[in-house]
């Protein structure tokens, strides 16, 4: 029987292949595969660990590769080096062979060490540049520090040569050695024995540091410092630091031992600082020297660095795309089993019946291309294992299924929801944001993101611009149904729209002036009806929030009962599809009945209501709400009659809705329980008593018969065109189930009749969100079109053109920021719980396990998102 088309209603028909594949193609097969990605391969060796499996040492190497081309791709992102984009390689890359494979290895090995190499000397050099720079500013502010006290030490002999006492302390002078006016502060210090540590530390560790040696050494010590005002670049981190010199002097060589092991703890680093001025000179000369010498080779390091990688820049992507698909084959080979005998690869994987026909050409093309004259056989298995869900998508759709499947999975061929919700996502969303201004703003935003679409998906985004662009064409789509329903609201930036004549005429009363507060009244042009929407008459009239709070909450309850009636209806088509005519029976008649007779009933009032020209027959609106109150508290009791007959029929449908309370509650639960005694009565297991094994084993008993893991052997097996091989495993493979418990099934069953009785009630008013949100973002608008611009149309002559551009900016900025953005955020964050809770849950079973195709497209996006 040929396959069933695909289609977004239900998810592809699934089919669960064996493949037996040479072992000497293996590599090449899974390779073609992975081009394709339409095969989820099961791993049919899970008791084996990782490290004992065939081709852990192929993934250890190619771990390596990756480790190395990471290191590249690191120092390139430090070095500020453009690498060539992973897009411009995607269409062009080839399954590489295992040769090339090799050479990659190796040059990626050689790479690392010369990168390596060359990263070493370059960070040696820069830590050398950096101490040579802190000595050159320790020098010299320490030496513009000594040459100040040397001038005040000049000071002090001349006013001491010229006091009483000025020959005795010039025989101290004289015996302490210093004759030369130069070295008078070293003689002072030598003769005082009193010591200095200079060097420099990180700017915010100075005061730290004070406090520390003010308290270990109590004061006994003069401590001079100053800031460095360039930053010091730190090679080890790359970033800049700011730091400060200081000297400290104090007396006895144990304290300056104590000072320099406080500094070191500190972090900063000490620097030898001569205290002849000559000599210190001398070491700012030696020290520019080597600075300069060190910036030459540091120049060319840097250089020939760059170079290197700016080569392997040019190529890394498409190193990265090889090594990932290499090690993706390889990981995926781990999960097939090994038959020895026979050196074949043997393999299971769920694959799209509708790409059966393009597994088997492919297969064929690897055959052919190698040589080989036994073909790689496709082994199509038959059981009654429950298959991943997988629907297909595209550009359009993805989103809207992206939505669902953010919810939870569909179980295999239930109805998807994702279908209805591109229609009514967008709409529900709509119904609250409905503007025709501000639909055209997101529609034209989502149309600029799909027409900029490539250099976008290319350029690097941030978190909320890559949710929006993920999400373009729910934007256009979210965009596109706010213009049709602002042009029913007759809304557009709050304003009306007046684009039919309207049907209401203003009654002017003899003498009126605008302003003098007298009230003016419309009346209705005889035999004509605005055409389409909302009268935009409407607006600015007293009376129009009274009125479009009626419209508009009435119209909620009806688009609510209409959206939960469709999601009801299509629990009866899963049912219809699982062959299931109890939960038609017991589940989906009683609760339709029961969700009709009250809520549907309810919508037939409110439309009967609007049908009815009250005024023209002389009566009053009767009020829906206490008739619904009443219509359970009272039964039969009409204080407002609606229309003749009202009471019975209320009666008839309260005693309906109460009827199938108990049909939801024990009707399923017993007819299970009946249908399960049944059988064992007639000798068969109870339901899920059946001993299950996986799809591929067999019994013991029939092993001549079947080789390793119960496979069929060549001989034993019939080929369908030389590849295709169908075997039917009757009920092999099955899914386990539970032994029948009419306990648990009863308390599930009370459960979900209990929710669904309250959520019935719950739901519909949930609804009321459409209602609640489209006033605020109206009145919103009103507000902030009043304040703005409204206010800048006040002013005349030339400042009233500057505050009109004034306002326009503002108001156009908030009307995106707030009316837009955050609105647009809001109202849809409604829909979505108005799909996910409202709607589905009324069909939604959510118990599928999702389709996750070995796919070199998927690694391809995900190295492409990790290469930005």
């Amino acid at each position: 029987m040929a396959a069933s088309k695909d289609s977004l209603f239900r998810s592809v028909d699934m089919t669960l292949t064996q493949l037996y594949v040479a072992n000497e193609i293996g590599r090449e097969v899974v390779s073609a595969l992975g081009e394709l990605g339409t095969m989820q391969f099961r791993d049919l060796n899970p008791d084996t660990s990782a490290f004992q499996r065939t081709f852990t040492q192929e993934i250890r190497r190619l771990d390596n590769v990756e480790r190395q081309l990471n290191y590249f791709r690191s120092q390139i992102e430090k070095n500020g080096i453009a690498m060539r984009p992973i897009y411009e390689f995607s269409n062009t890359l080839a399954a590489p062979t295992a040769t090339e494979i090799d050479e990659l290895a190796d040059r990626s090995q050689s790479l690392e060490q010369r990168i390596q190499s060359l990263n070493d000397s370059y960070e040696t050099l820069k830590r050398r540049e950096s101490e040579l720079t802190e000595w050159r500013w320790v020098l010299r502010e320490a030496g513009g520090f000594f040459d100040r006290a040397r001038g005040q030490t000049e000071e002090i002999r001349q006013s001491i040569e010229e006091a009483d006492d000025a020959p005795l302390l010039r025989n101290v002078e004289e015996a302490n050695g210093g004759t030369e006016a130069g070295s008078g502060i070293q003689q002072s210090f030598s003769v005082m024995n009193i010591g200095f540590v200079a060097g420099v530390i990180p700017r915010e560790r100075m005061a730290a540091f004070e406090r520390i040696l003010w308290r270990t050494l109590r004061g006994n010590l003069y401590m001079n410092q100053s800031e460095i005002p360039d930053a010091i670049i730190n090679p080890e981190k790359n970033e800049e630091v700011h730091k400060n010199v200081f000297v400290i002097f104090a007396h006895g060589k144990e304290i300056i031992a104590k000072i320099r092991k406080i500094s070191e703890s500190l972090g900063a680093d000490i620097y030898n600082v001569d205290e002849n001025s000559e000599l210190r000179r001398d070491q700012i000369h030696e020290v520019n020297s080597r600075l300069q010498d060190l910036t030459n080779v540091l120049g060319n390091t840097k250089r020939t660095l760059d170079a290197e990688l700016t080569q392997i820049g040019r190529s890394l992507a498409a190193w990265l795309i090889v090594t990932k698909k290499e090690k993706s084959v390889y990981q995926t080979l781990n999960r097939f089993s090994y038959d020895p005998a026979r050196k074949t690869l043997v393999a299971e994987a769920w694959c799209p019946t509708n790409s059966l026909g393009l597994v088997k050409s492919t297969l064929q093309d690897v055959n052919d291309r190698a040589g080989l004259s036994v073909p790689t056989i496709v082994n199509q298995i038959k059981t009654t294992k429950t298959p991943p869900t997988y629907n297909r998508t595209n550009k359009f759709t993805l989103g809207f299924q992206t939505i669902i499947d953010a919810y939870g999975t569909a179980k295999y061929t239930e109805v998807n929801p994702g279908l209805p919700t591109i229609v009514t996502f967008p709409f529900l969303f709509a119904v609250m944001f409905g503007d025709l201004g501000h639909g055209a703003i997101m529609a034209i935003t989502a149309l600029a993101m799909i027409y900029w679409e490539k250099p976008l998906q290319r350029g690097k985004q941030d978190e909320l611009f890559g949710m929006a662009f993920y999400g373009r064409y729910i934007m256009l789509m979210m965009g596109i149904f706010s213009m049709y329903t602002g042009t029913i609201y007759c809304d557009i930036f709050s304003k009306e729209l007046s684009l039919f004549p309207s049907m209401w005429t203003w009654n002017f009363p003899e003498g009126y002036e605008p302003g003098n507060g007298q009230m003016i009244t419309a009346q209705r042009v005889e035999g004509y009806t605005y055409p389409f929407g909302m009268d935009w008459r409407w607006h600015d009239t007293d009376n129009d929030l009274l009125f479009s709070n009626s419209y508009k909450m009435k119209m909620s309850i009806i688009l609510g009962w209409a959206h939960m009636t469709y999601s009801l209806c299509l629990s009866y088509i899963n049912a219809r599809h699982f062959r299931s005519p109890i939960d038609i029976f017991g589940n989906f008649i009683p609760g339709m009945i029961f969700f009709q007779s009250i809520f549907g009933y309810l919508v037939f009032t409110i439309i009967y209501k609007w049908s009815i020209d009250w005024y023209a027959i002389g009566q009053q609106p009767p009020g829906l709400l206490n008739m619904l109150i009443y219509m359970f508290l009272q039964p039969g009791t009409v204080e407002e009659q609606l229309y003749p007959g009202q009471g019975p029929v209320q009666i008839v449908l309260v005693l309906m809705a109460i009827v199938q309370v108990p049909i939801l509650l024990f009707l399923k639960p017993f007819y299970l329980r009946w249908e399960n005694n049944k059988a064992r009565a007639q000798g068969y297991q109870g339901i899920g008593e059946t001993t299950t094994v996986s799809a591929l084993d067999q019994d013991d008993d029939d092993e001549e018969h079947q080789h390793a893991n119960g496979r069929p052997s060549f001989a034993d097996s019939e080929m369908d065109g030389g590849a295709m091989i169908t075997q039917d495993i009757g009920g092999a493979g099955g899914e386990e189930h539970e032994e029948f418990e009419f306990s648990e099934v009863m308390i599930h069953q009370v459960i979900h009749t209990i929710e669904f009785c309250l959520n019935c009630v719950s739901h519909t008013a949930s609804y009321l969100r459409l209602w609640a949100l489209s006033l605020a973002h109206q009145q919103l608008s009103i507000v902030l079109w009043s304040m703005t611009l409204g206010n800048a149309f006040g002013f005349t002559g030339a400042l009233g053109i500057a505050a009109v551009f004034v306002f326009f900016v503002v108001w156009f900025f908030l009307t995106v920021a707030v009316l837009v953005v955050m609105e647009g955020t809001s109202a849809m964050l409604h829909s979505l719980r108005l799909h996910w809770v409202e709607a589905m849950s009324k069909h939604f079973v959510g118990e599928g396990i999702a389709f996750e195709p070995f796919s070199f497209k998927v690694l391809l996006e995900e190295e492409s998102e990790g290469l930005m």
